[in-house]
C-alpha cells in the first residue's frame, strides 16, 4: 500500500471512531461520514480569480424577507442526497469529504465533485476561444470571449459590492436581445442571485406585479423600454405597503447617453463595469440545485406563475439541448428567439459551451434575418414557427442566398408542415423541438431517421411535425391517461396528457407550493398537453387541453384544423378556436391572415376544409384578421377564445342544424 493510500486510510479509520466516540455507539462501517480534506480551486490565466465555493464564508439567509433561503450546507445532514461536500462549520474550518463506501474506499470530495452549473461554459470559453469573437452585435461591436468574461465579473462584483446584492437575491431584467442581457446571464449567477428576466411585451401593471412578487433587490432596464420600467417602479411604490423598490440600472448601447438623457436612475451598466472593484471572487453555487433563474410563464397580475430553475437542471438541459440541435464547436448563432423566454431555450449557456459568436439582435424581420445570416455567417437560429412563416413568405426583394447550411431549432407551438417544406426548400435544416418553461424550455426532440430522406416532402414535413422523443437530459416522457396514470396504447389514435420527469424539470412555481405538488402529482409534471404515441413510439400533440374543442359530443384538435387551413395558398396565418353554439355545444372558429395581395373568402376556406376532412371538423366561422402573438410568436388563443365568445351561438334556438 502507498503511504498516500496508507494515510487516507488512517484519516477515514481515525474519523470514523472519533465519531464512534462522539455518539457513544458504534455505527456501521458502511455509512458515510466526512472527512477532512484540503482542497483549492483557481484560474491563473483570468485577471479576476475564480475560488471554487467557499461555503464556510456563505451567509445563512433564512429570515422570511429573503427571497431564496440559503442555508449553509453545514446545516444538513450527511445523508441529505445533495450535501456540500465542501463546507465547514465556520470560518476557518477545513471543508469535508463524504465517505461514501468505507469498505471500498469511496469518498466524494472536492477533487471528483462540484455542483453542476452552467457557468463553468464560459469560464472554460474564455480559456479555450479567448480571443475568438463571443458577441457581434451591429457593424461595429464585437467582443471576445476573454473580454465578455471580464465583463461579466465585473458586473457581478459590482451587483455584490456596490448594489449590496446577496446570495439568493432576485436581479431583475426588462430588455430586448442586446450584448448586456447576454452577459447578465452569467454575470448574475456569478453574484450568487438568481436572473429573472421579463418580457418585453408586458406592460407596466405586469411589470410593477412581477417585482412585486419576484422581490427583485436590483431592476435592470434597457433605454428603449425605460418608460415601462419606470412606469412599474412608480406602481410598485405607489402601493399600500409598498415593498421595498430595487435598484434602478439602465442598459444604453451609447455608454453616455443614459447621463445625458437626464433620466433618474440609480445607475448606469457601463458604469458599474467601469468602476467595478478590482478583484472579486465569483460566487459558485453551494448547492447545484440552487436556484439559478426565475422566468415567469402564463398567468395574471393577481396570480404570476414563476417558474424556478437551479444550476443542475440548467446545465444538464443546456448539455441536452445543444446534442439534440447538433451545435458543433464554435457556432454562429444569431439571436431570433427571444433571451427572457426561458432564458432563450439555454443557448446564452449553449453558445459559451461551444465556444461559439453569439449575433444579438435588437428586432428583426425576414429582411433583417437573410442579411444577418448572410454577413456573419450563421451557422445556427431559431424561432416559434411564426418565424419559419415569416421566412418562408419573406418577399423576394428580402431573400439572400444562405453562405452554407443554417439549422434551425423550431418549438413553442406545432410547425404546420407546409412552412416546415417551405424552409426545406430554402436550405434550411429544421429541428423540431417541444416543451414547456417547466421543463426549462427545451425537452423532446424529433430524431431524424436517415431512411426518411427519401420520402416525398410532404410525408418528410408530416413525420418533422412529430414532438418525437425525450432528449438525452430529461430522463423521460410519455402519454398517460391523467385519471389512472396509464400510459395509452402506441396506437397514434388513443389521446393521454404529455407528462415529463427528470433533472430538467423545475424546481417547483415560486411561493406556490400548492401549484407545485398539483404539477407534479405522482412523480410526474403534468402539461396540460394532449397527444398520441405512434407505434414508433414518438410523441405527438393533439392539442392544449383548454383549446380541444367539443362538437356534438366530438372531440376537434384545433392543431388538425389549423394544419388544413395553413395548406390554402392564400393563408399566412391561422388559428383555430371554439365558438359557443346552442346546439352542437361548440363549433370550430377560424382567424384567419391571408398573404399580402392575396384574396379568399369564409366560404371559400370552409369548403377547402371540407374537402379534406370530416365535415364536423371544418370550420363553420372564419374571420379574416391580424392574429394576436406573444413576444415569442405564439398566437394568443385566449384573446381568440374571448373574440368567439362575444359572437355568441352560430346557430339559432329552435332553428334545424346541419354539420
Amino acid at each position: 500500500m502507498s503511504s498516500r493510500a496508507s494515510l487516507l486510510r488512517r484519516l477515514i479509520i481515525h474519523r470514523h471512531r472519533s465519531i464512534d466516540d462522539n455518539i457513544g455507539s458504534v455505527q456501521p462501517q458502511h455509512q458515510r461520514q466526512l472527512i477532512p480534506i484540503r482542497h483549492h480551486y483557481s484560474n491563473p490565466h483570468q485577471r479576476y480569480s475564480n475560488p471554487g465555493p467557499d461555503l464556510a464564508g456563505v451567509r445563512a439567509f433564512t429570515s422570511l424577507s429573503t427571497p431564496w433561503p440559503c442555508r449553509p450546507r453545514a446545516s444538513l445532514s450527511p445523508s441529505s442526497f445533495f450535501s456540500s461536500l465542501v463546507a465547514g462549520r465556520g470560518q476557518g474550518e477545513e471543508p469535508e469529504a463524504e465517505v461514501l463506501d468505507m469498505d471500498a474506499g469511496t469518498v466524494r470530495c472536492a477533487a471528483n465533485y462540484a455542483p453542476l452549473t452552467p457557468l463553468s461554459f464560459i469560464e472554460r470559453a474564455a480559456a479555450v476561444y479567448g480571443d475568438r469573437a463571443a458577441v457581434v452585435y451591429g457593424e461595429a461591436r464585437r467582443r471576445t470571449w476573454r473580454e465578455v468574461r471580464e465583463r461579466c465579473v465585473r458586473v457581478a462584483a459590482a451587483l455584490a459590492t456596490r448594489l449590496g446584492v446577496a446570495r439568493g437575491d432576485v436581479v431583475a431584467v426588462l430588455s430586448p436581445n442586446v450584448p448586456a442581457m447576454y452577459e447578465l446571464h452569467f454575470a448574475v449567477p456569478m453574484a450568487g442571485a438568481v436572473l429573472c428576466t421579463f418580457n418585453t411585451r408586458h406592460d407596466a401593471a405586469m411589470v410593477s406585479a412581477l417585482l412585486k412578487h419576484s422581490g427583485a433587490k436590483v431592476f435592470l432596464v434597457e433605454s428603449s423600454l425605460l418608460d415601462i420600467g419606470k412606469a412599474a417602479l412608480k406602481r410598485l411604490a405607489d402601493q399600500p405597503n409598498a415593498a421595498s423598490i430595487p435598484f434602478l440600472v439602465i442598459m444604453s448601447d451609447d455608454a453616455g447617453s443614459v447621463k445625458d438623457s437626464g433620466c433618474a436612475a440609480d445607475y448606469d451598466y457601463e458604469g458599474l463595469i467601469k468602476n467595478a472593484p478590482s478583484k472579486f471572487d465569483v460566487r459558485w453555487p453551494a448547492n447545484e440545485l440552487d436556484p439559478i433563474t426565475l422566468n415567469y410563464t402564463s398567468g395574471t397580475t393577481s396570480r404570476p406563475k414563476g417558474v424556478v430553475y437551479n444550476h443542475r437542471g440548467a446545465y444538464l438541459n443546456t448539455i441536452g439541448t445543444v446534442l439534440a440541435y447538433d451545435i458543433t464547436p464554435m457556432p454562429t448563432y444569431l439571436w431570433t428567439v427571444p433571451m427572457f423566454h426561458c432564458n432563450g431555450w439555454h443557448l446564452p449557456w449553449g453558445v459559451a459551451m461551444q465556444g461559439g459568436t453569439n449575433v444579438c439582435l435588437r428586432h428583426f424581420t425576414a429582411g433583417v434575418i437573410f442579411d444577418s445570416i448572410a454577413r456573419n455567417g450563421v451557422t445556427h437560429m431559431g424561432g416559434a414557427p411564426t418565424v419559419l412563416n415569416m421566412i418562408v413568405n419573406a418577399p423576394a426583394a428580402d431573400r439572400r442566398l444562405l453562405p452554407g447550411t443554417v439549422r434551425v431549432m423550431t418549438g413553442g407551438a406545432p410547425p404546420p408542415p407546409r412552412v416546415l417544406a417551405g424552409m426545406e426548400e430554402l436550405g434550411f435544416v429544421v429541428y423540431h423541438i417541444y416543451g414547456l418553461t417547466e421543463t426549462h424550455g427545451p425537452a423532446t426532440v424529433c430524431t431524424w431517421m436517415p431512411e426518411w430522406d427519401t420520402l416525398p416532402a410532404e410525408e418528410r414535413a408530416r413525420l418533422k411535425a412529430r414532438q418525437g422523443f425525450h432528449h438525452i437530459a430529461m430522463e423521460e416522457v410519455d402519454v398517460k391517461d391523467p385519471a389512472t396514470m396509464e400510459s395509452v396504447p402506441r396506437d397514434g389514435e388513443a389521446a393521454g396528457e404529455v407528462m415529463f420527469r427528470g433533472n430538467t424539470v423545475m424546481s417547483g412555481y415560486y411561493r406556490d407550493i400548492d401549484a407545485t405538488k398539483e404539477a407534479m402529482a405522482g412523480g410526474w409534471l403534468h402539461t396540460g398537453d394532449l397527444a398520441v404515441r405512434h407505434p414508433d413510439g414518438y410523441i405527438q400533440l393533439k392539442d392544449r387541453a383548454k383549446d380541444i374543442i367539443i362538437s356534438g359530443g366530438e372531440n376537434i384538435s384545433s392543431i388538425e384544423v389549423e394544419s388544413v387551413i395553413f395548406s390554402h395558398p392564400a393563408v399566412l396565418e391561422a388559428a383555430v378556436v371554439a365558438r359557443p353554439d346552442k346546439h352542437w355545444g361548440e363549433t370550430p372558429c377560424a382567424f384567419v391572415k391571408l398573404k399580402d395581395g392575396a384574396r379568399a373568402t369564409e366560404a371559400g376556406i370552409i369548403g377547402f376544409c371540407r374537402e379534406r376532412m370530416p365535415h364536423y371538423m371544418a370550420p363553420k366561422t372564419v374571420v379574416f384578421e391580424d392574429l394576436p402573438k406573444t413576444s415569442t410568436g405564439k398566437t394568443q388563443k385566449f384573446v381568440l377564445r374571448e373574440k368567439a365568445r362575444a359572437m355568441g351561438s352560430l346557430t339559432k334556438t329552435g332553428s334545424s342544424s346541419k354539420l
